[in-house]
């Protein structure tokens, strides 16, 4: 078994979601073994310290690990930088010198950014992968490195060898194994481990009093979509400790500052505007009408199977659902309307049961037909992740936390 909380300890991970503990295990099975990694996922989301825990989980974790971020060496001597040169071999080149993949000779090498990298020096990174050969720049000898790769892009690789801008070869090579690393509007459940651990160690490092976040201060920032990801938001936290300094910081300090970060007014936050009441309550009103529109196309959607087929959502729930109050089986749904198979509810159930709580019983049904997997459920139901997401926020779904051992 694969203790997932060694794991989380090691590498620093922070978060008890899904998709999180999925990276945990997926770490826990390839850091014995000895094999290339590609480490994907949005700027912000944690390739190095997941790179960093597979080396340190790994039998290479008391030698070197060499971290290469492949963006920021100039193309020009990227390639003497990864192998070496020999002197002589260029203007300034007054002595033998080792690259990194001698330096990390017996551990890990670590390029980040890696579709960065020019498509010439690409050729050579790959004969070093297939056979752990390489020369130094200027020299006719050839070396041997016994390196472990592990590689990370916040490219799809996939499209940029389509393009041209990356060598097939070298991705098929790189992908051994994939390790995915979702982003934060994708585990928005973790914004409250994050907001904890990020306050708390800046707090202490820089001696700030620390009052905390009120629960109405981490649904605004829940309501966010952190663009920048976990970095984004751990830079968000460390200026408005500082900038609220003492304060318990509540929504409307989240609201303020958090706006101005991202230089426009966000969709999703509320915001003090240059209008009147009047002006202001009328807006709101008729952007809630037009939410409300919205969501009642969805459910309409999902009712009469024009963008999704409500007999599959229908087969994973059990014969009887257990709305509150109400009773409503299976077998309402099956009356067609207006002469057409469409699948609805019959008239006997009408006036029992509400949308909402049809929605609530559908989405909750088939989260635990599939074991509480939220990307599928999103599937099944015909719906984005982000909708989904906000759905079981709203109507009280969420998991609950696994206690912290």
């Amino acid at each position: 078994m694969i203790d997932l909380d060694r794991i989380r300890k090691i590498s620093g991970l922070i978060g008890y979601s899904e998709v999180i503990e999925q990276v945990l295990e997926m770490m826990g099975q390839i850091a014995p073994v000895d094999i290339s990694v590609l480490i994907t996922g949005e700027s912000g989301t944690g390739k190095e310290i997941v790179a960093r825990a597979i080396h340190k989980l790994s039998r290479r974790s008391s030698q070197s690990l060499v971290i290469v971020n492949c963006g920021a060496i100039p193309a020009g001597i990227i390639e003497s930088e990864l192998f070496g040169y020999k002197k002589g071999a260029f203007t300034g080149a007054g002595e033998d010198r080792k690259g990194y993949f001698e330096e990390a000779d017996r551990g890990t090498i670590f390029l980040d950014e890696i579709g960065e990298m020019p498509y010439e020096t690409q050729v050579k990174l790959l004969r070093v992968l297939e056979t752990g050969e390489f020369m130094r720049v200027g020299d006719a000898q050839t070396r041997r490195s016994d390196v472990r790769v592990i590689a990370a892009s916040n490219k799809n690789l996939f499209e940029e060898s389509n393009k041209g801008n990356f060598r097939k070869d070298l991705y098929y090579r790189l992908r051994t194994v994939t390790i995915d690393i979702p982003a934060l509007r994708f585990r928005l459940e973790d914004v409250d481990d994050l907001v904890d651990r990020f306050s708390l160690q800046f707090s202490r490092t820089n001696d700030l009093p620390y009052r905390g976040f009120t629960s109405d201060a981490i649904k605004v920032l829940k309501q966010y979509d952190w663009p920048g990801n976990v970095r984004e938001l751990k830079n968000f936290i460390e200026s408005i400790l500082i900038l609220e300094r003492g304060n318990k910081i509540s929504s409307d300090m989240v609201i303020k500052h958090l706006t101005p970060q991202i230089g426009r007014p966000s969709p999703n936050l509320p915001v003090v505007i240059d209008k009147s009441s009047e002006q202001a309550e009328r807006e709101l009103i008729l952007q809630q009408l037009l939410f409300l529109r919205q969501d009642m196309r969805d459910i309409k959607s999902l009712l009469t199977g024009s963008e999704i087929d409500v007999s599959r959502s229908i087969a994973y729930l059990p014969s009887e659902l257990a709305i509150p109050g109400i009773k409503l089986s299976a077998g309402s749904f099956g009356e067609s309307i207006d002469g057409e198979d469409t699948k609805a509810i019959m008239s006997s159930a009408i006036g029992d049961v509400s949308m909402k709580d049809l929605e609530r019983e559908i989405i909750r049904r088939t989260l635990k037909k599939f074991n509480n997997s939220r990307r599928k459920t999103a599937e099944v139901l015909g719906m984005s992740e982000r909708s989904l997401y906000r759905k079981i926020n709203d109507y009280g779904l969420e998991k609950k936390k696994k206690s912290k051992k």
